[in-house]
Protein backbone atom coordinates (compact mmCIF):
# COMPACT_ATOMS: atom_id res chain seq x y z
CA UNK A 1 0.00 0.00 0.00
CA UNK A 2 1.50 3.58 -0.82
CA UNK A 3 1.88 6.09 1.79
CA UNK A 4 -0.20 9.37 1.61
CA UNK A 5 1.16 12.87 2.55
CA UNK A 6 -1.00 13.85 5.35
CA UNK A 7 -4.31 16.22 5.21
CA UNK A 8 -4.56 19.19 6.74
CA UNK A 9 -8.04 20.63 7.12
CA UNK A 10 -8.95 24.13 7.21
CA UNK A 11 -12.75 25.90 7.42
CA UNK A 12 -12.01 28.71 5.06
CA UNK A 13 -9.03 29.93 2.68
CA UNK A 14 -9.26 32.18 -0.26
CA UNK A 15 -7.61 28.85 -2.04
CA UNK A 16 -6.45 26.06 -1.27
CA UNK A 17 -3.24 26.58 -4.43
CA UNK A 18 -2.95 30.37 -3.33
CA UNK A 19 -1.85 28.62 0.67
CA UNK A 20 0.05 26.35 -1.33
CA UNK A 21 1.95 28.70 -3.20
CA UNK A 22 2.52 31.35 -0.05
CA UNK A 23 4.11 27.84 1.71
CA UNK A 24 5.95 27.16 -0.93
CA UNK A 25 7.29 29.90 -1.80
CA UNK A 26 8.23 30.47 2.11
CA UNK A 27 10.29 27.51 1.27
CA UNK A 28 8.22 24.59 2.65
CA UNK A 29 8.09 21.19 0.54
CA UNK A 30 5.53 19.58 1.98
CA UNK A 31 4.38 16.91 0.62
CA UNK A 32 0.82 17.87 2.32
CA UNK A 33 -2.28 17.76 1.41
CA UNK A 34 -4.54 21.38 1.95
CA UNK A 35 -7.96 21.12 2.07
CA UNK A 36 -10.82 23.85 2.69
CA UNK A 37 -14.80 23.33 3.31
CA UNK A 38 -14.95 26.98 1.74
CA UNK A 39 -13.20 28.59 -0.95
CA UNK A 40 -13.47 32.80 -0.75
CA UNK A 41 -11.30 33.37 -4.23
CA UNK A 42 -10.50 29.89 -5.91
CA UNK A 43 -9.11 29.82 -9.05
CA UNK A 44 -9.61 27.54 -12.11
CA UNK A 45 -6.98 27.47 -15.68
CA UNK A 46 -6.53 30.49 -17.13
CA UNK A 47 -7.18 33.22 -14.42
CA UNK A 48 -10.98 31.89 -14.23
CA UNK A 49 -12.91 31.75 -11.23
CA UNK A 50 -13.92 28.74 -9.79
CA UNK A 51 -16.66 28.17 -7.37
CA UNK A 52 -16.53 26.17 -4.39
CA UNK A 53 -19.79 25.93 -2.27
CA UNK A 54 -19.62 24.17 1.36
CA UNK A 55 -20.01 20.11 0.44
CA UNK A 56 -17.78 20.23 -2.72
CA UNK A 57 -14.06 19.42 -2.30
CA UNK A 58 -11.15 21.53 -2.59
CA UNK A 59 -8.15 20.57 -2.04
CA UNK A 60 -4.58 21.06 -3.34
CA UNK A 61 -1.47 19.07 -2.98
CA UNK A 62 2.25 20.94 -1.80
CA UNK A 63 5.24 18.67 -3.18
CA UNK A 64 9.02 19.70 -4.16
CA UNK A 65 10.21 17.72 -7.55
CA UNK A 66 13.59 18.16 -9.18
CA UNK A 67 12.21 17.62 -12.84
CA UNK A 68 12.05 20.67 -15.10
CA UNK A 69 8.76 22.47 -15.23
CA UNK A 70 7.80 20.95 -18.44
CA UNK A 71 7.75 17.46 -16.96
CA UNK A 72 6.24 18.59 -13.64
CA UNK A 73 2.89 19.80 -15.52
CA UNK A 74 2.59 16.43 -16.77
CA UNK A 75 1.17 15.85 -12.96
CA UNK A 76 -2.07 17.13 -14.22
CA UNK A 77 -2.61 14.31 -16.22
CA UNK A 78 -2.21 11.91 -12.75
CA UNK A 79 -4.15 14.50 -11.07
CA UNK A 80 -7.22 13.55 -13.65
CA UNK A 81 -7.26 10.17 -13.22
CA UNK A 82 -6.80 10.27 -9.72
CA UNK A 83 -10.28 12.24 -10.29
CA UNK A 84 -11.49 9.65 -12.62
CA UNK A 85 -11.08 6.92 -10.04
CA UNK A 86 -13.22 8.92 -7.47
CA UNK A 87 -15.70 9.12 -10.03
CA UNK A 88 -15.79 5.66 -10.61
CA UNK A 89 -15.87 4.99 -6.79
CA UNK A 90 -18.88 6.89 -6.36
CA UNK A 91 -20.98 6.57 -9.18
CA UNK A 92 -19.81 3.63 -10.91
CA UNK A 93 -17.19 2.36 -13.64
CA UNK A 94 -17.25 4.86 -17.06
CA UNK A 95 -19.14 7.23 -15.47
CA UNK A 96 -16.44 9.77 -15.45
CA UNK A 97 -14.26 10.47 -18.88
CA UNK A 98 -11.40 13.15 -19.53
CA UNK A 99 -11.13 15.36 -22.27
CA UNK A 100 -7.90 16.87 -23.12
CA UNK A 101 -6.26 17.69 -21.01
CA UNK A 102 -7.35 16.88 -17.66
CA UNK A 103 -11.09 17.61 -17.58
CA UNK A 104 -13.02 15.36 -15.50
CA UNK A 105 -16.32 14.69 -17.16
CA UNK A 106 -19.49 12.94 -15.69
CA UNK A 107 -21.75 11.60 -18.02
CA UNK A 108 -20.88 14.45 -20.60
CA UNK A 109 -20.85 17.52 -18.18
CA UNK A 110 -17.66 19.49 -16.60
CA UNK A 111 -17.26 17.73 -12.53
CA UNK A 112 -13.49 18.44 -11.45
CA UNK A 113 -11.16 21.54 -12.08
CA UNK A 114 -7.55 20.93 -11.84
CA UNK A 115 -4.92 23.57 -11.65
CA UNK A 116 -1.00 22.83 -11.33
CA UNK A 117 1.58 25.70 -10.40
CA UNK A 118 4.90 25.79 -9.83
CA UNK A 119 7.61 28.06 -8.74
CA UNK A 120 11.15 27.45 -8.30
CA UNK A 121 12.55 27.06 -4.69
CA UNK A 122 15.94 28.87 -3.46
CA UNK A 123 18.01 25.19 -3.85
CA UNK A 124 16.79 25.06 -7.47
CA UNK A 125 14.10 22.50 -7.29
CA UNK A 126 10.26 23.22 -8.16
CA UNK A 127 7.74 23.31 -5.53
CA UNK A 128 4.34 22.37 -7.33
CA UNK A 129 0.63 22.98 -6.24
CA UNK A 130 -1.52 20.53 -7.58
CA UNK A 131 -5.17 21.57 -6.73
CA UNK A 132 -8.22 19.02 -7.68
CA UNK A 133 -11.53 20.99 -6.66
CA UNK A 134 -14.59 18.53 -7.17
CA UNK A 135 -18.39 19.26 -7.52
CA UNK A 136 -19.88 16.34 -4.72
CA UNK A 137 -23.00 18.51 -4.04
CA UNK A 138 -22.83 21.08 -6.23
CA UNK A 139 -22.42 22.17 -9.48
CA UNK A 140 -22.42 25.99 -10.71
CA UNK A 141 -24.35 27.45 -12.94
CA UNK A 142 -22.32 30.82 -14.54
CA UNK A 143 -19.89 28.24 -16.39
CA UNK A 144 -19.00 28.59 -19.87
CA UNK A 145 -19.65 24.55 -20.21
CA UNK A 146 -22.14 22.69 -18.67
CA UNK A 147 -21.03 21.34 -15.23
CA UNK A 148 -23.01 18.68 -12.98
CA UNK A 149 -22.13 17.52 -9.51
CA UNK A 150 -21.63 13.56 -8.18
CA UNK A 151 -24.80 14.29 -6.08
CA UNK A 152 -26.83 15.04 -9.16
CA UNK A 153 -25.65 10.81 -10.17
CA UNK A 154 -26.17 9.54 -6.86
CA UNK A 155 -29.73 8.03 -5.02
CA UNK A 156 -28.24 8.90 -1.79
CA UNK A 157 -25.82 12.05 -0.94
CA UNK A 158 -22.57 12.19 -2.09
CA UNK A 159 -19.85 12.21 0.05
CA UNK A 160 -18.28 14.23 2.41
CA UNK A 161 -15.27 16.29 0.83
CA UNK A 162 -13.11 14.45 3.64
CA UNK A 163 -14.51 11.03 2.61
CA UNK A 164 -13.73 12.10 -1.44
CA UNK A 165 -10.49 13.37 -0.23
CA UNK A 166 -9.20 9.96 1.69
CA UNK A 167 -10.17 8.15 -2.13
CA UNK A 168 -8.63 10.67 -4.17
CA UNK A 169 -5.41 10.87 -2.37
CA UNK A 170 -4.27 7.23 -2.49
CA UNK A 171 -5.62 7.71 -6.27
CA UNK A 172 -2.95 10.19 -6.55
CA UNK A 173 -0.36 8.29 -5.00
CA UNK A 174 -0.50 5.44 -6.59
CA UNK A 175 -0.64 7.70 -10.36
CA UNK A 176 1.76 9.60 -9.40
CA UNK A 177 4.39 7.10 -8.13
CA UNK A 178 3.79 5.55 -11.67
CA UNK A 179 4.83 8.46 -12.99
CA UNK A 180 7.80 8.90 -11.03
CA UNK A 181 9.43 5.15 -12.05
CA UNK A 182 8.20 4.84 -15.09
CA UNK A 183 7.55 7.51 -17.14
CA UNK A 184 4.81 9.12 -18.33
CA UNK A 185 4.02 6.28 -20.51
CA UNK A 186 1.28 4.50 -18.17
CA UNK A 187 -0.12 8.10 -17.55
CA UNK A 188 -0.82 8.38 -21.32
CA UNK A 189 -2.29 4.57 -21.07
CA UNK A 190 -4.32 5.57 -18.41
CA UNK A 191 -5.23 8.31 -19.63
CA UNK A 192 -5.82 6.99 -23.50
CA UNK A 193 -8.28 4.49 -22.08
CA UNK A 194 -10.63 6.69 -20.36
CA UNK A 195 -10.69 9.74 -22.89
CA UNK A 196 -13.34 11.28 -24.98
CA UNK A 197 -13.35 12.83 -28.24
CA UNK A 198 -9.96 10.69 -29.43
CA UNK A 199 -10.77 10.45 -33.31
CA UNK A 200 -12.97 12.31 -33.65
CA UNK A 201 -13.10 16.10 -35.26
CA UNK A 202 -12.53 18.92 -32.42
CA UNK A 203 -11.51 22.65 -32.56
CA UNK A 204 -8.64 24.37 -30.31
CA UNK A 205 -8.71 27.42 -29.43
CA UNK A 206 -5.34 28.88 -28.99
CA UNK A 207 -4.15 32.12 -27.26
CA UNK A 208 -3.92 33.88 -31.27
CA UNK A 209 -5.17 31.39 -33.39
CA UNK A 210 -8.40 28.51 -33.84
CA UNK A 211 -7.34 25.13 -35.24
CA UNK A 212 -10.05 22.56 -36.55
CA UNK A 213 -8.94 18.77 -37.23
CA UNK A 214 -9.04 15.17 -35.76
CA UNK A 215 -7.99 14.64 -32.01
CA UNK A 216 -5.52 11.74 -32.73
CA UNK A 217 -3.98 11.12 -29.57
CA UNK A 218 -1.24 11.77 -26.49
CA UNK A 219 2.07 12.49 -27.33
CA UNK A 220 4.85 11.26 -25.07
CA UNK A 221 4.96 15.03 -23.56
CA UNK A 222 1.36 14.89 -23.01
CA UNK A 223 1.04 17.03 -26.07
CA UNK A 224 -2.43 16.56 -28.02
CA UNK A 225 -1.68 15.45 -31.72
CA UNK A 226 -4.53 17.26 -34.14
CA UNK A 227 -4.22 16.09 -37.77
CA UNK A 228 -5.51 19.34 -39.26
CA UNK A 229 -7.93 19.57 -41.86
CA UNK A 230 -5.24 20.30 -44.63
CA UNK A 231 -3.63 16.93 -43.56
CA UNK A 232 -0.69 18.89 -41.53
CA UNK A 233 0.12 17.73 -37.70
CA UNK A 234 -0.39 20.47 -34.72
CA UNK A 235 0.88 19.76 -31.44
CA UNK A 236 -1.47 21.38 -28.90
CA UNK A 237 0.63 21.81 -25.79
CA UNK A 238 -2.08 25.04 -24.27
CA UNK A 239 -5.78 25.91 -25.00
CA UNK A 240 -9.13 25.07 -24.99
CA UNK A 241 -10.42 21.84 -27.02
CA UNK A 242 -13.82 21.72 -28.07
CA UNK A 243 -15.48 18.47 -29.69
CA UNK A 244 -19.36 18.76 -31.38
CA UNK A 245 -19.34 22.38 -29.81
CA UNK A 246 -17.22 24.32 -32.28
Amino acid sequence: MVATPPIEAYEELDSTNAEARRRGEAGEGGPVWITAAVQTAGRGRRGRAWSTLRGNLAATLLATTDRPPGEAAQLSFVAALAACDLADTCLGPGAARLKWPNDVLVHGRKAVGILVESGTRPDGRLWLAVGIGVNLAHAPTDVERPATAFADHMAGPPPTPRAALDVLAPAFERWRVAWTTQGFAPIAAGWSERATGLGQPCEARLPNRTLRGVAEGLDADGALRLRLDDGGLERITAGDVFFGEA
